[in-house]
């Protein structure tokens, strides 16, 4: 699942395969999915790339608790 990759990549050092399959995850339609959207927040920002993860949460039609702990 996307949610699996995402947290994989979250835990490499690399940035490349997050955005790959970021990428695949906006090609398809995913990125607003509020589950899908969680993880990419929590991905960016494990990362270090807050920048990121704030657009992505900027963005997100609907928040949760996870949401916010992501951030």
């Amino acid at each position: 699942t996307f949610i699996s990759i995402l947290d994989a990549c979250a835990n490499l050092p690399s940035l490349v395969e997050g955005k790959e399959a970021h990428a695949c995850i906006v090609d398809r339609g995913f990125e607003m999915n509020l589950v899908v959207a969680n993880a990419l927040v929590n991905m960016y920002g494990k990362w270090g790339s807050i920048r990121d993860a704030c657009q992505i949460f900027n963005r997100m039609p609907e928040r949760d608790v996870v949401s916010w702990n992501a951030l």
